[in-house]
């Protein structure tokens, strides 16, 4: 199936539906406030597999071209919080070897993921990662007519067409969103500015 799906640049229809189980992001938090619960989509187990295949193709192919940006930490392998932290102390402590000023800027990307344009995805896909072919065709398959229902309290929804994002739960998610936020690291990717300050 795995081997087929992929040959043929398709993923089954009866593999795009997900059960989508509300699960709070940590105990304590207000139950009643919609905003602390987190979105887990609950997959069939052969669309994992699926992905999981694709994932490690994808992975090799990005790899061998150097195509994942320098420093992204999130979803990577042998790459962590950890390393992202040890890159940012290495940057401030050689930057006040040399008596220069470190800012830090922060983005809040919370939720984010619920936001990815296929459309936008799939052109960044093709351009900026150079896929075509029954990968793209395959990519493209994988987040058109997608559906979801709601699972709670022993009961489903009604069913929904998912139309945008790349939601927690999928395989594939973590390194679809890398490559649609790729961009985002060229403007910042390790510079140093340097500029001067007169006091009065």
């Amino acid at each position: 199936m795995v081997n087929s799906s992929q040959a043929a640049g398709r993923l089954p229809t009866s593999q795009k539906h997900a059960n989508v189980t509300p699960l709070m992001k940590r105990s304590g938090l207000d139950t009643a406030d919609m905003g602390n619960y987190r979105p887990v989509s609950n997959l069939s187990f052969m669309s994992k597999v699926v992905e999981r295949v694709m994932v490690n193709r994808l992975d090799d192919y990005l790899a061998a071209n150097d195509l994942l940006p320098r420093c992204q930490s999130a979803y990577r392998r042998w790459h962590s919080t950890e390393t992202a932290m040890l890159r940012v102390c290495s940057d401030f402590l050689k930057e006040a070897d040399t008596r220069r000023v470190t800012l830090l800027s922060l983005l809040d990307m919370s939720a984010a993921d619920d936001c990815v344009d296929h459309s936008i995805l799939m052109q960044r896909l093709h351009s900026r990662v150079g896929l075509s072919g029954v990968v793209f065709d395959w990519i493209k398959s994988f987040l058109s007519d997608r559906t979801q229902q709601i699972a709670y309290n022993g009961q489903l929804s009604a069913m929904l067409e998912v139309l945008f994002g790349v939601p927690q739960g999928y395989v594939l998610s973590p390194l679809l969103y890398i490559l649609y936020t790729a961009d985002l690291d060229h403007p910042c990717r390790c510079q140093t500015w340097s500029f001067t300050a007169s006091v009065r």
